[in-house]
């Protein structure tokens, strides 16, 4: 029996949560709980969901899920879904360290020797969009992903609707046709407005058109995806199988659990098999650190539908830490012809920088996700 004698949480900039579990032979294991403007909340639940994992076998790792999971009256939602992921992350870890195999082995071995990753480029502001692309491209990635609009009003002017266009066009011009551009919606637009510009940005061919609603209205993907030839994809605010079915019977092509909010590895696995069943790709959500890419990695080696990993090394909103900040090696994470080759350290394939970790969460943060309003005052969705 690997015991669990310890669970400690991190606040560290610019905006994550690092879950740390001690085990009675010394191994540590490392996690990820950010809820990003949430994570302070987080913490508190990890903190009381912690009571049901120390002096247990960390390497138990369905059974502590089920139990994180279903051992509350009241279950479910990004905070508590959050909570269990980045234990979940932690307890995975800690089992590959103890068998000395990276998890994607533990998971079944890998089916691919590299995962294709893009990063984001903005979109709010059209005249970055080009600059923002380009940086990428010397970073060496073949993909990248850009917001279609800042605010969009509820029903969308012709300057609104047409902006959209320009930003998209200009992506278009920098990439060529052997790049790709997925196009984020952002959960911005009503569907009205999402219906309007999807076939006008049809002939950019974009790699995909992602949160073309809100989540709490998946219910109306279907009417977006019959709008449209382009694939469509949701996911980076559901939680759960149980919420990712609905949409994947409207036929979305590519889910984007995020397995820093949706129940971890145990649950994202799980996720993948079912989006498996509707041919439905993955291309999972990770604006994250580094234990989130990891974990997600991970995942990607051993899962057969695995589209392409979103990350954000390097990204130009992360002032306040970087990425690989965090880490002692970084030569995992460098990017090849847009790939990042497999890892194979065990556990996660990640060596965290304790020292830096702890100096970090002196620090801590508050980071707050901005509040937008259309020009009459209104609430407008960000």
């Amino acid at each position: 029996m690997t015991k669990i004698v310890r669970v400690e949480t991190f606040l560290v900039p610019p905006r994550w949560l690092f879950v740390r579990i001690e085990t009675d032979s010394g191994i540590v294991g490392w996690g990820e709980a950010t809820c990003e403007g949430r994570s302070e909340t987080v913490r508190t639940a990890v903190q009381q969901l912690s009571e049901l994992l120390v002096g247990r076998d960390a390497l138990r790792i369905e059974d502590h899920w089920q139990l994180m999971t279903k051992g509350s009256f009241y279950r479910g939602g990004p905070i508590l879904a959050s909570a269990v992921s980045g234990l979940d992350q932690a307890l995975w870890d800690i089992a590959g360290k103890h068998f000395d195999a990276p998890v994607h082995q533990l998971l079944g071995g890998p089916v691919r020797d590299r995962i294709r990753v893009y990063g984001w480029v903005g979109g709010d502001e059209p005249a970055e969009v080009a600059d923002h692309i380009a940086e990428q491209v010397a970073a060496g990635l073949t993909a990248v992903k850009m917001n279609a609009s800042g605010r969009m009003s509820p029903v969308a002017s012709v300057a609104e609707l047409d902006g959209v266009v320009r930003r998209v066009a200009a992506a278009r011009e920098v990439l060529g046709e052997d790049r790709d551009v997925a196009v984020d919606f952002h959960g911005r637009f009503t569907l009205a407005n999402a219906r309007r510009v999807a076939p006008l940005l049809e002939p950019f061919r974009p790699f995909f058109l992602e949160e073309p609603v809100v989540p709490e209205n998946s219910h109306l993907i279907g009417e977006f995806v019959r709008s449209t030839t382009t694939p469509v994809s949701t996911g980076e605010r559901l939680y759960s199988r149980q919420e990712f079915l609905p949409v994947l019977q409207a036929g979305i092509a590519v889910a984007q659990p995020d397995v820093s909010h949706a129940g971890g590895i145990t649950e994202v696995r799980k996720i993948a098999a079912l989006a498996e069943v509707y041919d439905v790709q993955l291309a999972p959500h990770c604006p994250l650190g580094p234990i989130a890419l990891a974990a997600c990695l991970q995942v990607g080696f051993a899962t057969p539908n695995y589209l392409i990993q979103e990350q954000s090394i390097g990204i130009h909103y992360n002032s306040d830490a970087e990425v690989l900040d965090y880490v002692v090696d970084r030569t995992p994470f460098d990017f090849a012809d847009g790939h990042i080759a497999r890892l194979t350290g065990p556990g996660l394939g990640v060596e965290i920088d304790e020292n830096a970790v702890r100096l970090a969460d002196k620090r801590g943060h508050a980071w707050r996700g901005p509040t937008w309003r259309h020009p009459d005052g209104s609430f407008a969705e960000w």
